[in-house]
């Protein structure tokens, strides 16, 4: 059986590459194609020596540094890229993957990260960002969004398969492309994370990059106003002025900003909590955390339902207010039992790198002739 992996862009080892790394454990026969290959040397070993099949992106004027803006041409692009000679494809897509073209006789299977998100649900908050509200380059954009949404919607219909990494992004699927999906996790690589030994301490943990969605000045916020209790913040972005403001002359929130993988490790380990109230897709940050048996407090919207087994493993709060931050902490201390770091780390090996290998083999065997 021949067998072509397909990815969206190589240009970091990130989230959806260690599902390309993953897809090559499955299948390590396997060619890999995606729309531009510009991975850094010291970032490849993954790909174990494979030789990436790019297509004509790559070799447009100053794509290495701004590939992302041949958005448009990205569907003709990944179109282009031949794989009629190839039983099964395996597509991993949160733009343009899914799109490769199969014929009679192939089985195309396509893990989704997420639709399009800027094209759909959050097109408008999208524009507001990038001042594109208003002006010819706003309304050609807009075009270009509304062309992709007509694209993204019947290139889904021909994939055979789609496999969500969660009940959240299974829904957006079902609204968006009218599709039902398989959900499968993605793969977190929990043995990095341990129980550790040191005693729990006093203080509760947000460990996030600072960007607006993650809302950190949000919780930042709530504990301001619960002077009695500790927080630490880890991480960096470009909200961090915003997130610094909001813990301006709150002596019990601690900003570390980014630190070493070691220390974020040991502070998850001794944390009472962990305290998280973005809308994630999935949410690799807090199943981290349970591996290192630390409970969670999350926004009960997106992944968090994946992952979260409300009152055993953490809790979850309705809605992105400080309020319901306070009141969230406030029933964690007033549980009748702590949750125990036991149930979080059998919990966090729901979503290891072996669970999505042999869950993701078992859906495609399942689907072969």
């Amino acid at each position: 059986m021949k067998v072509a992996l397909v990815h969206e862009w190589l240009d970091s080892y990130a989230g959806s590459e260690r599902v390309l790394e993953q897809l090559l454990l499955i299948w390590p026969e396997a060619d890999v194609f995606a729309v531009c290959d510009f991975l850094p040397e010291a970032e490849r070993g993954f790909l174990r020596g494979k030789l990436v099949t790019t297509s004509f992106i790559q070799r447009l004027p100053l794509a290495r540094r701004m590939f992302r803006n041949y958005l448009g041409l990205m569907p003709l692009a990944i179109e282009q890229l031949d794989l009629s000679g190839y039983d099964l494809v395996v597509s991993s897509s949160h733009a343009v993957a899914k799109g490769v073209l199969t014929g009679p006789g192939q089985l195309h299977v396509s893990y989704i990260h997420s639709p399009m998100r800027y094209a759909w649900d959050l097109q408008h908050q999208y524009l507001r960002q990038a001042r594109l509200e208003t002006g010819l380059k706003g309304a050609y954009t807009r075009w270009l969004l509304h062309r992709l949404r007509l694209w993204d919607r019947s290139s889904a219909a021909g994939v055979d398969s789609l496999v969500a990494n969660s009940s959240y992004i299974a829904e957006r699927i079902r609204k968006v492309w009218r599709r039902e999906a398989a959900v499968i996790h993605p793969p977190v690589d929990v043995t990095r994370f341990g129980l550790g030994t040191a005693p729990r301490g006093e203080h509760y943990l947000l460990a996030s990059r600072m960007v607006p969605y993650k809302r950190v000045e949000l919780v930042v916020e709530a504990f301001r106003r619960m002077p009695g209790r500790r927080l630490v913040v880890t991480g960096d972005g470009p909200s961090e002025p915003m997130v610094r403001a909001a813990a301006a002359g709150a002596p019990n929130v601690e900003l570390r900003g980014r630190v070493p993988q070691a220390e974020l490790i040991s502070l998850t380990q001794t944390a009472r909590a962990f305290v998280f109230a973005a809308e994630e897709d999935f949410g690799i940050a807090m199943v981290e955390a349970q591996a290192c048996g630390t409970p969670l407090i999350a926004f009960g919207r997106g992944g968090a339902r994946d992952i979260v087994q409300e009152g055993t493993t953490g809790l979850l709060f309705p809605e992105q207010s400080a309020e319901a931050v306070m009141a969230a902490v406030e029933r964690f201390e007033a549980l009748p039992a702590p949750i125990a770091p036991e149930a979080c780390r059998a919990n966090a090996l729901r979503f290891s790198e072996e669970a999505f290998r042999a869950a993701l083999r078992a859906h495609v065997e399942a689907l072969l002739p």
